[in-house]
């Protein structure tokens, strides 16, 4: 699907690859900061962009449709192209050339690279059918179908939509399993003492958890499992690393991500982990290539030299005013500002009434962990901080006035 015109395809322009928020975001950077060529913006889905946290809450729980989770289109951008429904297939950085899946191909000045990442799925033995993962509204949607009050949801992981997906389901009157390999949900994030507390949460609510235990395969009808499908390809069930078995009528798989670099092998970059980016968001020092969202990584000044990947929902947006500006400013032969790129993080997540608030980056805190304000079975406040004593990341738990005492924190932080 082709949406908008370019008026100006004899001459290369830049392609944004991706379609999600990260290049909406982009293709609105690129004309904030004077790019007036053209732009064209390729993504493998469908949909325009839209807005992906109420996929595993709001749209599992009732009937949601694109238009209600769409990104508005400002007037800036009614002059890109959109390719939907195409991924980018192949790069060549050195002929400054992609091509799509439908064997097109498009030359570029500039490269926007965004991606992105999609669900790792579980390698185990068993049938495939009625296991899901949530990152698209295709995906979203299709679990939704199977979401009904008295059925068993057994979901995998202990993350972000792990914990969200579970909380959602309980409130639709399901039975909620979580297994995960961690001692305690949201592990990575949060440290030993709030995830806790998050699982206390969770069990007040009815959901079983079933930590520091893989899943060794998936039962099918064949077992005998007994979820009523009679369907030998659909998952009934699973059985753990300790040989206990778990009964399902529905199963999430939400074990993390992999970023979607594959279509920019051959080029000699490093893709171990996502694509490696300059304090500009280049890749790889390349002038006329960026990257933005959770596929660049990139150093952050505000914490250290070493580059990471960050997965929160403000770092496409963040990320895309940066590397737009480093992008135009070299097509048009502007002056590149040297100011490296370093975002405050932040994150949220809501589960039953309460929500997790995130800014800074926790992780890099996480062996020295402090408790800064009320209780963590109530609201609370939690610091982390580095070795050396500094605050690096603030993560509130509870209601408005935890949040809001979290994002004043922060806000504090943001100018330590």
């Amino acid at each position: 699907m082709i949406i908008g015109v370019d008026g100006a395809r004899d001459r290369p322009g830049v392609v944004v690859a991706g379609a999600a928020m990260g290049g909406l975001r982009a293709a609105e950077q690129l004309r904030a900061a004077g790019w007036t060529g053209p732009v064209t913006v390729v993504g493998d889905e469908r949909h325009m962009p839209y807005n992906r946290p109420p996929l595993s809450k709001e749209v599992l729980a009732g009937e949601v449709s694109h238009a209600a989770v769409a990104f508005r289109t400002r007037a800036s951008v009614a002059d890109v192209t959109w390719r939907l429904g195409t991924a980018v297939a192949a790069a060549d950085l050195t002929e400054r050339r992609v091509t799509l899946a439908d064997g097109s191909t498009l030359p570029y000045a500039g490269l926007v690279v965004a991606t992105g990442i999609r669900p790792r799925r579980l390698n185990c033995p068993g049938p495939r059918g009625g296991r899901h993962v949530v990152r698209t509204l295709d995906d979203a949607q299709a679990l939704r179908g199977e979401l009904r009050a008295g059925r068993r949801l057994v979901v995998i992981g202990a993350g972000f939509i792990g914990c969200e997906v579970a909380a959602t389901a309980r409130g639709l009157g399901m039975e909620v399993t979580i297994v995960a390999p961690e001692s305690e949900p949201m592990l990575r994030p949060l440290g030993e003492r709030l995830g806790a507390a998050l699982r206390r949460r969770h069990e007040a609510r009815g959901v079983t958890f079933r930590l520091g235990r893989t899943i060794d395969r998936f039962l099918g009808g064949a077992d005998g499992a007994g979820n009523g499908h009679g369907d030998d390809d659909r998952a009934t069930g699973v059985v753990l690393d300790d040989a206990s078995t778990v009964p399902a009528d529905v199963v999430v798989e939400a074990v993390g991500s992999v970023p979607n670099t594959e279509w920019l092998a051959g080029n000699g970059l490093d893709l171990s982990d996502g694509v490696v980016c300059d304090a500009l968001l280049r890749v790889e020092g390349r002038p006329d290539v960026v990257a933005v969202g959770d596929i660049a990584r990139f150093p952050n000044p505000r914490y250290d030299a070493v580059a990471r990947r960050v997965e929160h929902w403000s770092v496409p947006t963040d990320s895309a005013k940066r590397a737009a500006r480093t992008l135009a400013a070299q097509l048009t032969g502007g002056a590149v500002d040297e100011t490296p790129f370093a975002p405050l993080p932040t994150f949220w997540s809501d589960q039953y009434a309460e929500r997790l608030q995130s800014f800074g980056a926790p992780g890099l805190g996480a062996a020295d962990i402090r408790l800064l304000e009320g209780e963590l079975d109530a609201d609370c406040v939690v610091g982390y901080h580095h070795a050396d004593g500094r605050l690096v990341g603030i993560v509130a738990l509870g209601g408005g006035a935890a949040v809001a005492a979290a994002r004043y924190r922060g806000a504090l932080a943001a100018h330590a």
